[in-house]
């Protein structure tokens, strides 16, 4: 642990950065992933990490894509953002909290994700130099194990489908999300309740619809699902306010919400009634800390959504949901479910009750396996201070 010198018993840690290293990598899926806007049989992601001068680092994986169909970042904008304007403000910065970096980065307008990629990797750094779960660090609640859900891409047919509903139900999932988009929607949630009648079902639209598809959104009222996850345009909050209440199911916004004024903004016009916090989408860790709070005042229910993440987002994503306003349950499935390999040891698994056990190792708090890394990277650079 790295004390300041003469403040007693109550010392303060600091850590500066004087090195950062930005990678890409490409890892294979184990099966084709599609949604509403397109399909993908790879994970094409940065990794970045942030270090001091005695070797003490913290990781950080980023979730923008090779395309910009999800949000505008790509991976690309991700790395210039990095190099050109991020990594100016963080390197030879004396850090005493991870909750500066937030303040540090904020001159930079948007770029939730670019931003994000950083923020996370000093929370990381500042666990591991404590010696403590990124959840503790974060300020969780000391929950042994957190809920699973898992999210099913859209698949051929519906028997492809009731498959893959199958497989995943005998694997304990707590509750079930299938992508859905104009001509396969309500047919297969149809098919899923005549076989599954009582199962936890959600559907992800991922901005498919319009307000003029009220009447057909109106239809999933008959299948009593948990939500219809951003069922209209991404940047839109108004349009979601005129169609909740035209529908009983509620409305989770997903990629409306980049910040916790967007969280403010929606719930007062009454646009959700649930919200997915994704660290990633909202510029970091501090921020969902923010939106659940916000969430949690105004009684709104939050979850933690997925972005197909290698094990090393997939663990922050656990460790984000130790926060007490994190009462349903998240996108974070099993890492064999994507990876026949993954970049970390053990991996994340889900026991048969449909939980997932947060790890107690500091930061992250499993192992990063660096020739697994290596191996998949396409791409590295670094900068100093």
């Amino acid at each position: 642990m790295r004390k300041v010198p003469g403040l007693g018993k109550r010392q303060e840690m600091k850590l500066k950065v004087t090195r950062i290293e930005v990678r890409r990598l490409r890892m294979p899926l184990r099966f084709r992933f599609e949604t509403s806007f397109g399909a993908v049989n790879e994970k094409s992601f940065l990794l970045a990490q942030v270090f001091t001068d005695d070797g003490a680092w913290g990781i950080g994986e980023c979730v923008a894509e090779h395309d910009p169909f999800y949000l505008p970042e790509t991976n690309g904008t991700v790395t210039h953002l990095i190099r050109d304007f991020l990594a100016p403000l963080v390197l030879g910065h004396v850090f005493e909290s991870p909750e500066e970096t937030d303040t540090l980065l904020s001159r930079i307008r948007g770029h939730e994700m670019a931003k994000a990629t950083l923020e996370m990797a000093i929370w990381d750094l500042f666990a591991r130099a404590k010696g403590e779960p990124l959840g503790k660090t974060l300020g969780g609640d000391g929950r042994e194990k957190i809920s699973a859900g898992v999210s099913i891409g859209l698949q051929e047919d519906i028997p492809g489908l009731l498959e893959k509903v199958t497989t995943e139900v005998a694997a304990g999932y707590q509750r079930i999300k299938i992508k859905i988009k104009p001509g396969k929607d309500l047919e297969l949630v149809h098919a899923i309740r005549n076989e599954f009648p009582k199962i936890r079902l959600m559907v992800d639209a991922n901005s498919a619809y319009t307000l003029a598809d009220a009447e057909r959104l109106r239809g999933f009222d008959a299948f009593n699902l948990m939500m219809i996850e951003q069922p209209l345009a991404w940047n839109d909050i108004v349009e979601h306010s005129k169609l909740q209440p035209q529908i009983a199911t509620p409305v989770c916004l997903d990629e409306s919400i980049t910040s916790n004024a967007a969280a403010e903004s929606a719930i007062s016009i009454g646009a959700c009634g649930i919200i997915n916090i994704k660290a990633g989408r909202v510029g970091g860790l501090l921020n969902s800390r923010k939106i659940q709070a916000t969430a949690a005042k105004h009684r709104i229910p939050v979850w933690c959504g997925g972005m197909l993440e290698s094990g090393i987002g997939r663990l922050a994503n656990v460790h984000l949901q130790t926060l007490p306003g994190f009462t349903l349950p998240g996108d974070t499935s099993a890492s064999r479910r994507y990876f026949e390999e993954d970049l970390i040891e053990p991996g994340v698994t889900v026991a048969a009750d449909g939980t997932i056990e947060v790890p107690r190792g500091p930061g992250i708090g499993h192992e990063v396996i660096w020739s697994r890394v290596e191996k998949a990277t396409v791409y590295k650079d670094a900068w100093t201070a």
